[in-house]
Order: structure tokens, then sequence, then C-alpha cells
């Protein structure tokens, strides 16, 4: 009998080189560390039924003007009301690379996942201030803790 891999959603907001340095470093990491299949796609182009399928999510925001991407908020947009009450205990992982201290975009993202039901599997990663090298393993640790996860079940 043949099992299926367990598949999880990246939803990747990279709008600048060093945003998407962090999200290759994920992708790459989660797909040779762990047997998941990862799906990465835009805020744009994901939707409600992409985020059902899937059995974890990873979710990369830009922090602008104190707050999540406006991408970022577009996808929870458009999908929250067909998420609610039928998403709950979904794995998720979020990193934020923030200008700013990443504060305001943290506490967005914890209530509309609290009121999504879903469970964060690590605290939310803000990689603040100047780009610094470091943030790659960071996210990558994040990543893999996921990936890992949902590969468990969890």
């Amino acid at each position: 009998m043949t099992q299926t891999k367990r598949q999880l959603l990246f939803i990747d907001h990279s709008p600048s080189a060093n945003t998407q340095r962090l999200s290759d470093a994920a992708t790459c990491i989660m797909t040779r560390d762990s047997d998941v299949h990862v799906i990465r796609k835009s805020p744009l182009t994901a939707n409600a039924e992409d985020a059902l399928s899937a059995d974890g999510i990873l979710i990369a925001s830009t922090e602008n003007i104190g707050y999540m991407s406006g991408l970022t908020k577009d996808f929870f947009d458009r999908t929250y009301p067909s998420l609610l009450d039928v998403s709950a205990g979904k794995s998720v992982a979020v990193y934020i690379r923030a200008g700013l201290d990443g504060t305001g975009s943290k506490r967005a993202m914890e209530s509309i996942l609290t009121g999504l039901g879903w469970r964060l599997m690590q605290d939310i990663l803000i990689c603040h201030g100047k780009w610094q090298d470091h943030f790659i393993s960071e996210v990558e640790n994040l990543a893999l803790t996921l990936a890992l996860r949902v590969e468990m079940g969890a």
C-alpha cells in the first residue's frame, strides 16, 4: 500500500532579493530534509482550496508600514470566510522580514491565525532590522521544524 506524501503549502511573499533568498532557503531545506510535498505559491495565487488541501502552511510576509504585507493580507481577506470553521487545527509557521520591529505584523498575524484556529508550531519568527546573513539559518530552522512536524502528522 502506497502512502501519499503530506502536503505543505508555502505562501511566499518575497518582493526583494534578500526575501527571495530566505524563501529559496526555506523551500530547499524542506524538500531536501523532509518527506513532504512543498507547494510554493504567492499570496495572489494561493486560495482557500490550497490551504484546505495542505497538511501544514508556512507563511512568509514582509512588514509594510508596521503591518503584514498587503498581499499577505489579501490572501486572508479572500480566503478567511471559506477557511473559518473548517480548517481549525491546521499546523502553521510564520516568518516576517521586518525593517522595523515587526510587532504590528506579528500581532495581526496572531489575531488572524487565532480566529481560524490554526496551530502555530513555533513562535512567529521576526527577522528585523538591517539584513543579516543569520536570518537564512533562522528561517531554515523554522521551515524544517514545520515540515518535520507535518511529516509526522502534527
